[in-house]
This record gives C-alpha cells, structure tokens and sequence, in this order.
C-alpha cells in the first residue's frame, strides 16, 4: 500500500511520489513547493535528458488527444455511429480492408491535417526545444503525428534518419507525409492530394505513374495510391529499423533522466520504449542514496493529467498530476531564478549583417585571471617589407647560374671565370679579348708565326653574340711551348 500525504499549494500542480507519498499542491505548503524545486533543479542540473511526449502536449494548441471524453475517438464514433463502433478502429490496419472505412479514414484525416495547419506550437513544444538549445537532450520520442516539435525548431524523422541530425523521433509517423501502397515513395501531403482525402479518395502514386508511362510492356504496370504517412495499429513503422539503432545508440549514451509527458502509455510499444530508458536512467543513479535524494538526478519524472497503473511502481519515480504547459513554465521560472547564468546572454554588433545585434552567450571568465592587467598594445611598424623580386623583373646583378639549380660542371665553370677575372687588372684585359668581343664582325683566318705556336679567332656570320657549344668536362692536357730566344723575339715583335 501508498501512504498517501497531503500538502496545500496553489499552483494546481499535484505531485505523486509513487516511490511512497503524495503532494497535493496549495501556495500554503512548503514542502510541495521545495519538491517541485528540487524536480526543476535536477532539470537544469541534468546533461543528457530523454523526452517521450504523447497527443496530451498538443491539447492547448486545439488539437484533441485520443482516450479523453473529448478526444478523437469519442469524435469519430459521433460522426459515424453506423460504420465505426470503436474509435481505435479507425486507426487500426484492418481498415484497408473494407472499402467504406477506407474511405471514412481518408475525410477524416483530410479535416484533422487542416485543423493541424492552423495549430502553433505550444508552451511544451518550445520548452523541449529549450531543453535542446541549452545542450540538454538527449533526444525526443513522440507519438504525435501532428509535426508541431518541427514547428518548434526540432528536426524530425522523414524518410531519411541521420542519428546526428534528427533530435525529434516519430514514432507514429507524419500526417504532413504520404506513402505509395505499392512502391513505399515518401511524398509531402499536398492540397491537390487533401483534395482526393476529403472526397474519400486515394491519389495515384506519381512515381508509379512516371515509370509506367517510361517502360514499354506489352503487360500494362501496376500503379500505386498514396495514403497518409501515419502508422496505425498493427502495423509496422518503414523506419522501424533505423529506429531502433537509434534508440540502442542513446541508451548506452547513458542517459541521467526521463521526463514522459501527456501519455496514458496504453500503447504497447512504447510502453517497452519507456522501460528501456527508465533502466538505463536509474543505472546512472549515484550510489550513494543521500546524495541521490538531494539531487534527484537520475530520475523518471510523469507528467499527465491521470496517473499511472501500478505495473509503473519503481519506473517511475514522480508523477505530476496537471498540465504540461503549467509544469514546463514552472520549470523554466524556477531554473531562471536558481541559475540565471544559463539565461544569460550579450549583445555584439555584427558587420555581416548590417551592424544588426545578435545574442551570444557570456563566456566565464577563467579563474585566477580577474585582476591581470591587459597586456600593452604593440605599434604596428610603419617600415614595409621589401617585395621579392619576381622571374621578369630580376636584379641584375643575379643570374640563373648563381643558385643552386645549375649544374655542377656550370658551377665549377662560373667558379673560374669568377677567380680568373678577380686576379686580371681591368687595364689588360682588353689584350685578351680586343680581337674577340661579340661585337667583332671579323673573319679572322688561322695564322702561326714564326714561334710555331698556333693562334685561333672566332668567326661570326650575321650574328652579333658568340655561341657556345655544349660544356665538357676539363681534361689536363700538357701544352709543351718551344722556347724563343730573347733576340729573335725582338726581331719577330719590331721587324
């Protein structure tokens, strides 16, 4: 047995504790008010949170859940008491098999997408979308198809599920989506398309019809009709498998809590889903119970306005009987009051925009650097550097063959000339090459004199630059020169 205790509050917020006591709330008592503290501390203090939502989030936006006295159900056994005996009929698979129902699920679902459209998101939506801005989620389950976490700014599944980029799962589809029966093409739900819905008719699936009208069969293909891209009853979900993998991946992310709001959790599927996290939320518990009770981290919070059977007795830990919207800005008042540091934000100029402003969040200041003094602005200096000198405008003074890119036997030959021309006076060199210059235009024959020694001159044709052929490597050579007596020098030079 629950020992049931009473509190007095006035937030019209109840708080279940069905580990063992009850909180009825009134503005008057303490100790409900410190409880409903505590829960939105371990929220602002949790990392990694997992949030499972049901149709009960969407009831403030105009759109009715489905086990209520109001709700769908109760809705559609009054519009057609002749056809539909229960309200879960209509979302149950076997539908498809009866003609008259198909049609009747078409026209409904034709008047709950136009409701849809008109519904914003609401305190709930935004809150979870909060969750995420601060780097809290985890990620969000939904049984939802109504799309309003997108709407929010969460991203959710489609026909493609990336692990990183989707923060919102789908667990029962899209109504903002419609399936081929036959080849399973995933389509967004058009007006042409709400049209067909509400006449009770199903459209031809384009993808089909573009390949019939492409393949040339002497057997005509088989088109396929679109229907709303929701998953009813005891039916299998086309993602179900990248689901799954998804939902493997965050459990051993280890989650360090579970918030379940606006679901009666009949459904049996996600009632495994619930288990599944309530697990591996209590597995990151702290071990010791006295500081586990003054965080509640690792906790399974449930928010609904009926509470749970007793099969949730030690899966949940906290019930808060109420709404949902009451709750989140409860939870949000109170994390803005405790720790105003994560609501804190800057105003910068930004020049890409037009010097619009934008927010950014205020960087902590590291400690033990409160009290250094900035370090003293360095002038720029005023002195340019010197440009490189590109290939076309060389100095002159440089050449190819100075660098290390030529040759060796060019080096070597650069070498002597370099030493040659150091060691010979300017005033004699014109004695070595006055007969040889490119400017000589000369036809120059050989000649020897009378010393037998062998003197020969360039010739240049029609050119004004000497050519030179292909190096060579030095060979020594002995040159023996005949000697000449000094008289006869003298005779050859001034006879």
């Amino acid at each position: 047995m629950m020992d049931h205790r009473m509190w007095s509050s006035g937030d019209g917020i109840n708080v279940n504790l069905c580990g063992g006591f009850y909180l009825a709330a009134s503005s008057l008592d303490p100790v409900a008010r410190r409880t409903l503290a505590s829960l939105s501390m371990s929220v602002a203090k949790s990392k990694r949170i997992i949030v499972i939502t049901g149709a009960g989030i969407s009831c403030s936006c105009g759109i009715p859940d489905f086990r209520s006295t109001d709700g769908l159900y109760a809705l559609v056994k009054e519009q057609y008491p002749d056809v539909i005996l229960k309200g879960r009929d209509l979302f149950d698979a076997s539908l498809f098999r009866d003609p008259t129902s198909t049609s009747i699920f078409y026209s409904f679902i034709s008047q709950l997408k136009q409701s849809i459209d008109m519904a914003s998101p609401s305190r709930t939506h935004h809150f979870i979308r909060t969750l995420d801005e601060k780097k809290k989620l985890l990620r969000s389950y939904t049984q939802n198809i109504d799309g309003l976490e997108e709407k929010a700014g969460l991203i959710g599944s489609t026909s493609k599920i990336r692990a990183k980029d989707v923060r919102n799962i789908q667990l029962h589809g899209d109504i903002h989506r419609v399936r081929c029966t036959l080849c399973s093409a995933d389509l967004p739900c058009t007006g042409e398309y709400l049209q067909f819905f509400a006449a009770g008719l199903a459209p031809d699936c384009p993808e089909c019809t573009s390949r019939a009208r492409l393949a040339r069969s002497a057997r005509p293909l088989r088109i396929g009709t679109l229907r709303p891209g929701i998953v009813l009853y005891d039916e299998a979900h086309p993602l179900g498998d990248d689901i799954g993998a998804i939902q493997a991946s965050d459990v051993s992310r280890k989650p360090d809590m579970l918030i379940i709001m606006g679901t009666s959790l009949k459904v049996h599927g996600l009632r495994k889903l619930v288990k599944a996290f309530a697990k591996a939320v209590h597995a990151s518990t702290p071990p010791d119970p006295l500081s586990a009770k003054k965080s509640y981290l690792g906790k399974v919070i449930f928010v609904n306005k009926t509470p749970p059977g007793s099969e949730w007795n030690g899966v949940i830990d906290y019930h808060i009987e109420g709404e949902t919207d009451a709750w989140a800005h409860k939870v949000e008042e109170d994390w803005r009051k405790v720790r105003p540091s994560d609501w804190e934000v800057q105003q910068t100029l930004d020049d890409d925009d037009n010097n619009a402003f934008k927010a950014m969040k205020d960087k902590p200041t590291a400690s033990g650097t409160e009290n250094i003094p900035p370090a003293p602005a360095v002038e720029p200096s005023t002195t340019l550097p010197k440009a490189p000198s590109s290939p076309t405008k060389r100095a002159p003074s440089t050449s190819h063959y100075t660098g290390g890119d030529c040759s060796p036997s060019k080096k070597q030959d650069l070498g002597n000339s370099k030493r040659a021309t150091a060691k010979i006076p300017s005033h004699e060199r014109g004695l070595l090459f006055a007969d040889a210059t490119n400017s000589c235009k000369k036809d120059v024959a050989n000649r020897t004199d009378d010393s037998d020694l062998q003197i020969m001159k360039l010739e240049t044709a029609g050119t004004d630059r000497v050519k030179r052929g292909p190096s060579k490597r030095r060979k020594k050579v002995d040159v023996v020169i005949p000697v000449v007596k000094q008289r006869e020098l003298k005779a050859d030079v001034f006879d």
